[in-house]
């Protein structure tokens, strides 16, 4: 089978699963922030503050996850968008060369950060794993 012409559509429909997988993150996030706040005890205040804290953050995180779901949903949609005609010499300007170079950064960077966090979160998900065996 032959690959079908490449296309703005199609490549925006391929970046599609970024947003998809930073949605996953910040849902995930938001749910962590959201059981954390259940074992705040409620005569505290500094669990009043915390929980406040929380509560904020995961609103916010679970607002940015929409967005990130509907551009995820959006951009998989644009796979039949037209080839249309673009103008070379605007695609080959230093902005755009400077705002490719800004997403490949980010992308690394992004990266790196998850890389970091692996060893850490592998190691408290292991702890939560042993104390929730310990408790059947």
């Amino acid at each position: 089978m032959e690959e079908e012409d490449p296309s703005c559509g199609r490549g925006l429909a391929q970046a599609a699963n970024l947003p998809t997988r930073l949605a996953a993150v910040t849902a995930g996030l938001a749910q962590n922030l959201e059981v954390h706040t259940r074992a705040l005890q409620f005569d505290d205040k500094a669990a009043a503050t915390e929980r406040g804290a929380y509560e904020r953050i995961s609103r916010n995180l679970r607002s940015a996850t929409a967005n990130l779901e509907a551009a995820a949903t959006e951009m998989a949609s644009a796979i039949d968008l037209p080839v249309a005609a673009h103008d070379m010499a605007a695609l080959t300007t230093p902005n755009v060369l400077d705002a490719f170079e800004r997403l490949v950064a980010a992308e690394d960077e992004l990266r790196r950060l998850l890389d970091a966090r692996q060893e850490d979160n592998e190691q408290m998900l292991t702890a939560i794993r042993s104390e929730f065996g310990s408790q059947r």
